[in-house]
């Protein structure tokens, strides 16, 4: 059978895990005494027992002694100290029977924890379940600690932070190595991209961006740079326009002719480019304005427009580039989380190690964010709680059915066996006193 773990009823790693997970209250509580402290002090406090029934027996040995000579503080004495090893052997019985048989003898109803550690398993989980995994208990509990300040401190701690994201990383990197070869991803991604793209109307989208850029006045500088690059282009290009002319200018015509009929035609549509550039509202910008508030109007509107829009994109997404391209989207997407969780420098973790100090210094100074954030986590705690009492209570009692019985016994011995050990102590004292008390009575009134 599976052995008791090496902490007192077994204490769950989560615990632990908890615990670190939030910066500590101030606690004033003495350090708990090791295993090998608490099994001397068991040992100490069973000898000092044993030591005063054997004083005890001792005390009687003589005492009978002295009264058979005829002396009555002799009765007194062995009254007293017979009741006392009376009181100290059923004291001792009774104790010794929680944990196993005395004198190795298998007497009835004893050894009471190892024969019924299921049941007492089962009473542990109950009483967990009635008394700590209640609304209430946790509502109140969970108020008193005010969490939120404290997590917002732990938060705001550059050191806890990047800590916070190096974990998140490494998680990251994990998943990021385990998928890297994967072309079931690779297929997904490919299918994400398609289907998204598949249920969006291309026309009337760029419909929409026509009409948002007209509404900023973002098209004017599109006019401009257009113009402007018409106008660069003329003059970069002046003699070859001049070549191309003289070439298809008739044999007869004299070059003269030719140079001024060109430069007159070069003049004139320079000077329009600079008119239209330098005029807002010269009639050329409006009129085509006014075709492009209709071409969007029909792209949004006009059904065949947005069926051959949606034909044009299909083609775009069967075509082995746009394939490729989500390929190399997966790819570039791992290549960033690979610089994210291998560089400690990289820029992303500062921004996000940043992002959580900046979120952790405001819930330590914003009441109404700390009562927003408590509200939240208690009612998340009381809700786990009630929902999972149950399989709490069954964990605890499953998890004490599977420990060894005689382990079982030893290990909660160590916990409370020294203060049972006062129960020997007191009974040896008060079976003393009542044995005192006893013969006194018979002496005085029978």
């Amino acid at each position: 059978m599976p052995s008791l773990p090496s902490t007192p009823l077994g204490s769950l790693d989560l615990v632990t895990a908890t615990r670190r997970a939030l910066p500590a209250a101030p606690d004033d509580r003495p350090i708990p005494p090791s295993e090998e402290q608490q099994r001397a002090e068991l040992r100490r406090m069973k000898m000092v027992a044993l030591a005063m029934l054997v004083i005890a027996a001792v005390i009687f040995v003589i005492s009978k002694g002295i009264e058979n000579d005829g002396s009555t503080i002799a009765g007194y004495i062995r009254a007293t100290s017979e009741a006392a090893m009376v009181g100290a052997m059923a004291d001792w019985f009774a104790v010794t029977a929680l944990f196993r048989h005395p004198l190795g003898l298998p007497i009835p109803h004893t050894a009471i924890v190892r024969n019924r550690k299921d049941e007492i398993g089962e009473g542990l989980g109950e009483f967990v379940q009635s008394n700590f995994l209640t609304g209430d208990v946790v509502e109140e509990k969970l108020a008193d600690v005010e969490i939120s300040k404290r997590l917002g401190s732990w938060l705001a701690d550059p050191e806890q932070s990047r800590s916070i994201v190096s974990e998140v990383a490494v998680v990251a990197g994990a998943v990021s190595e385990v998928l890297r070869d994967d072309e079931d991803v690779r297929a997904v991604v490919d299918s994400l991209v398609r289907d998204r793209l598949s249920n969006v109307p291309v026309a009337p989208v760029v419909g929409r961006v026509i009409d948002a850029g007209m509404d900023g006045d973002h098209h004017h500088e599109l006019y401009n740079a257009a113009l402007s690059g018409a106008a660069n282009f003329l003059g970069d290009n002046r003699e070859t326009f001049r070549r191309r002319m003289m070439l298809e200018s008739p044999w007869w015509v004299p070059e003269q002719i030719d140079d001024r009929v060109f430069d007159k035609i070069y003049a004139a549509v320079m000077t329009f480019l600079r008119e239209v550039d330098s005029n807002p509202e010269h009639h050329v910008k409006r009129d085509i304005d006014d075709r492009a508030r209709e071409l969007a109007n029909r792209l949004r509107s006009d059904e065949r427009l947005i069926e051959q829009g949606e034909k044009l994109k299909q083609e775009l997404l069967d075509h082995p580039e746009f394939q490729a391209w989500t390929r190399d989207l997966w790819s570039s997407l791992q290549r960033g989380f690979g610089d994210a969780t291998t560089d400690p420098d990289n820029e992303v973790r500062e921004r996000v190690a940043h992002a959580i100090q900046a979120v952790g210094e405001r819930l330590m100074v914003d009441p109404s964010l700390q009562a927003k954030v408590d509200a939240w986590l208690t009612s998340t705690a009381v809700y786990l709680a009630e929902q999972g009492r149950g399989e709490i209570g069954a964990l605890i009692a499953n998890t004490v059915a599977g420990w060894d019985p005689d382990e079982t016994a030893d290990r909660i011995e160590l916990q409370v066996g020294r203060d049972l050990q006062f129960i020997r102590i007191n009974g040896t004292l008060v079976g003393g006193l009542v044995g005192f008390l006893i013969h006194a009575g018979a002496e005085l009134f029978l």
